[in-house]
């Protein structure tokens, strides 16, 4: 029968077939059979816990069929020949189907079901005894009043009632379970695979809805009373027990239906923009829906079939054994079917999340390349906020405020994850609070959090404790971070895990992609971070002690006011370092040179560097950093280093030819070495550096070069003499790079002989 039939032209209720308006027999055979036969009479005397034995849900499922209905009244005969993956079958499904309602939206049917399922006894019943009946607020009753207002609730009313009727009819003839559900599926033909199932999902319910509202009305309606009297539904309360099994079958059943329902109608709503029903993806995610909803009206059916026996058996019900065998048999190859649509589905929503990423990923690119009057759509982008949010949060003044307040602005967006070293943390606190220039821009912490992974409890303990020691302004959650922008921060940034400073404009523009290096060397003296500031700031530095040392402890720059001779000096060998500071006091206690020596340790600084630091402290050898903070000072001053060589490697400068970069090549060339080593320096210009073996030559020689220092300014030059003058025969100069300095170059030469040095490639886990 096609769907246009089923639309009235007038509103009259449907009619009976004849065979539907023929009085139920009274004795126990409604379909073709006579009387159940010996078998089947033997099942029906097995117990629950033989059914249980006998649970067909631990068969495989796609195989035969279980009879639709059996034992009083054994409504509906079985095929025991179909299966669910029988290509014959489902050419058969797919031979009923000839769409031309494809875009109705059945959600206010379905919504209807639940309701009557749900105030049915049933699903809150069953289970325990009985319930107060539910109290609707106001907000409940207009938003159910919605639905049953709704046109679609109106224009599908009279197809359900004539598929209540039509499956009463067939039910009551006999008819046999696999033609009945072609036989809905042909009726239904015209309309889409989600109204097949929803249309007659509703057409049961409204049976099922009017058996338990005559069923819960009986004992205070005389109404409902003669009619139940006049259906003969039996007293729920005599056959408590076997009431309750065979209702939690039903409901169980139902459930899976319901499941298997919603999943099909959220294929319908998925974006078409990204995944259309023509493409390849769609159709090989839905092409077990037809088959759903062939076994969801067959469910349906058999639960119609229940009640229908139930219906005029009165007290004379028995529970059949191979009824509940089917009714645990669909359930289960529902829940088995739900389970499949639902993983296409997942994979569905997957493809959909990456296309939706990848348009929003387009658009970013794009974004970053065009101009803007200012930097809130770049903003907007990097940080998903509701209208009138608050996504960032203030570290100074302890409040959340609105993106807003960093309109045209310069925005460092400081770029880690959770992992981030407190000894760079440390530092760029205490930059960010020591500079004049500090009021030309703000600085924003975007923390990178994968989205698939949810954050627990020590994720968010850990974020928490990071943005409370931040001064400047924080995301207020790594929720908030777009991950299109995460995989922006990724690809173009080449964000892996060490912590970046983005650079933004005012207009939202990158001005550079990572200011670390340039905030580590000079501060906010570098403001706005652009390479060409960057370039501009070395043209006009030259190598002294400010360059090398200046910004790491402030005593450095008052003894540079005080034109002090300044040491500084490091490595790992205590005994060097006892033998070198006390040789170098003595010395310059003689020449009468005011001296100030400060240890600086090594770039990878573990347990030998801090009991140094506890040696040189205790028994007064030189000072030191602060003890607290010694581990951040001492990274401070070499991470610094590798700044500059990475800078200076990015503008194209090498050794050869750039005095600074040799100066620099010359002091990590100490730090990888396993001697100590020292720097000297009087006021700004004069400087001399050496190795340890080197140095203490030249020390201990004293006596042959002292006479040349007759006024303590030419100490440094003297010394810087007699160290060039020293030559040895063998030297073995090594350069360790940390991973994160960035490019490293194809040749590099050394110091001492100009000669290029061999490249290794070295993994170190350093536990000292």
């Amino acid at each position: 029968m096609a769907s246009r039939d089923l639309v009235p032209t007038t509103r009259t209720n449907p009619l009976l077939s004849d065979k539907s308006k023929n009085p139920k027999p009274p004795t126990t055979t409604l379909g073709t059979q006579s009387h159940l036969n010996d078998h089947e009479s033997e099942k029906q005397k097995m117990s629950h816990d033989e059914l249980d034995h006998h649970n067909p849900a631990v068969r495989p499922l796609m195989g035969a069929a279980l009879p639709l209905s059996a034992g009083r009244g054994h409504l509906m005969k079985g095929d025991r020949h179909i299966s669910t993956d029988d290509i014959g079958l489902n050419r058969q499904i797919l031979g009923t189907h000839a769409p031309d309602h494809e875009d109705l939206d059945v959600k206010p049917i379905l919504s209807i079901i639940e309701e009557i399922l749900l105030r049915g006894k049933s699903l809150e019943t069953v289970n325990g005894d009985q319930v107060p009946a539910h109290s609707e607020s106001y907000e409940e009753k207009s938003f159910q009043n919605a639905y049953h207002d709704s046109e679609m609730v109106k224009m599908l009313a009279y197809p359900i009632n004539k598929i209540t009727n039509e499956i009463i009819c067939k039910c009551a003839a006999g008819g046999e379970a696999h033609s009945v559900t072609m036989g809905l599926l042909e009726t239904l033909s015209n309309y889409g695979w989600d109204a097949k199932a929803v249309i007659t999902f509703a057409a049961f319910s409204v049976s099922y809805g009017e058996f338990w509202l005559v069923e819960n009305l009986r004992v205070m309606n005389p109404l409902a009373r003669d009619i139940a009297a006049l259906k003969d539904i039996p007293e729920t309360m005599e056959q408590k027990e076997e009431m309750k099994k065979k209702f939690q079958a039903i409901v169980n059943l139902l459930r899976a239906v319901l499941n298997v329902t919603h999943i099909i109608i959220k294929f319908k709503e998925l974006p078409t923009q990204y995944v259309n029903r023509d493409s390849p993806e769609m159709k090989t995610a839905t092409a077990h829906i037809p088959t759903a909803v062939y076994w969801i009206i067959r469910s349906i059916l058999a639960c119609a079939s229940v009640l229908l026996n139930l219906i005029g058996g009165g007290h004379e019900f028995i529970t059949s054994t191979a009824e509940s065998w089917e009714l645990l048999s669909l359930a289960s190859k529902l829940s088995h079917m739900s389970e499949h649509l639902q993983d296409q589905l997942n994979k569905l929503n997957d493809f959909i999340d990456r296309q939706y990423q990848n348009r929003e990923f387009d658009d970013m690119v794009n974004a970053f390349r065009a101009s803007h009057i200012d930097n809130m759509k770049i903003l907007k982008m990097i940080i998903r906020a509701r209208e009138n949010q608050m996504p960032i949060f203030d570290g100074t003044r302890r409040i959340n405020e609105r993106l807003e307040v960093l309109r045209m602005k310069y925005v460092l967006l400081l770029v880690s994850d959770l992992d981030l070293p407190h000894e760079e943390l440390n530092i760029l606190h205490l930059i960010y609070n020591q500079q004049s220039m500090r009021h030309e821009y703000e600085v924003l912490w975007l923390p990178i959090v994968d989205h698939a992974t949810s954050m627990g409890p020590t994720q968010d303990r850990q974020f928490l404790d990071l943005r409370s020691s931040m001064p400047w302004y924080s995301v207020d959650h790594p929720s908030l971070v777009n991950p299109v922008a995460i995989r922006y921060a990724r690809e173009i940034w080449n964000f892996s895990h060490m912590p970046m400073l983005v650079v933004l404009d005012p207009q939202g523009r990158v001005a550079n992609v990572n200011a670390l290096p340039m905030m580590w060397i000079w501060g906010s003296v570098a403001f706005p971070f652009t390479k060409e500031m960057e370039l501009r700031l070395w043209r006009e530095s030259t190598w002294d002690i400010e360059l090398l040392a200046d910004s790491i402890d402030p005593r450095i720059q008052e003894w540079i006011k005080g034109n002090k001779t300044i040491c500084l000096y490091g490595g790992e060998d205590i005994d060097w370092i006892r033998r070198f500071t006390t040789v170098v006091r003595n010395i310059a206690n003689t020449l009468r040179v005011p001296l100030e020596m400060i240890y600086v340790g090594k770039s990878n600084p573990k347990d030998k560097v801090r009991r140094c630091h506890e040696i040189i402290d205790r028994e007064k050898l030189s000072h030191i950093f602060p003890l607290k903070d010694y581990y951040d000072y001492v990274w401070y001053f070499w991470v610094r280093l590798a700044s500059m060589w990475n800078s200076k490697i990015q503008h194209g400068m090498i050794v050869e030819t750039d005095k600074i970069m040799e100066e620099i090549f010359t002091m990590l060339t100490y730090d990888a070495s396993e001697q100590g080593w020292a720097v000297f320096s009087r006021g700004i210009y004069d400087m001399t550096k050496g190795k340890g073996n080197i140095l203490l030559i030249v020390l201990d020689n004293f006596r042959q070069w002292q006479e040349k220092v007759d006024h303590p300014d030419k100490f440094v030059p003297v010394l810087n003499e007699e160290i060039s003058g020293v030559h040895l025969e063998h030297h073995c100069n090594r350069l360790i790079l940390p991973g994160q300095t960035g490019y490293i170059p194809e040749r590099v030469v050394c110091s001492e002989c100009g000669r290029t040095m061999e490249k290794y490639v070295m993994y170190r886990c350093c536990t000292d």
